[in-house]
């Protein structure tokens, strides 16, 4: 598959948001190590970053994605994993932090 310079690979099921795209795009070094990772790696990142309430702490999320993928990390740390992916069921220890986030918002 050959790409060309704007196309930066998204993820299983999410696609790359602009502002994780604008810093990837910005950093050869993190860019490389981003497309180096599956796609389901991909995903998770992505994920990670998409699924904070706070602008403040997307904004830290995704330059934690920069610096992270520079230091050669796969994936993010301590991350539960993507609860939106439908290709498989959700692991009783993910189920299990569900349900106790869920009775705090309560």
């Amino acid at each position: 598959m050959t790409m060309t310079n704007n196309e930066i690979s998204g993820g299983i099921v999410h696609e790359l948001p602009e502002d994780l795209r604008e810093i990837l795009a910005s950093d050869a070094e993190a860019r490389a190590s981003w497309e180096d990772l599956t796609p389901l790696a991909r995903n998770e990142w992505i994920c990670w970053t998409i699924s904070v309430k706070k602008p403040e702490t997307r904004r830290q999320h995704v330059e934690r994605v920069r610096t992270q993928l520079k230091e050669g990390m796969r994936r993010p740390c301590c991350w539960m994993g993507c609860i939106h992916r439908t290709d498989k069921s959700i692991s009783p220890s993910v189920q299990w932090v569900l349900d106790k986030q869920s009775k705090k918002s309560s």
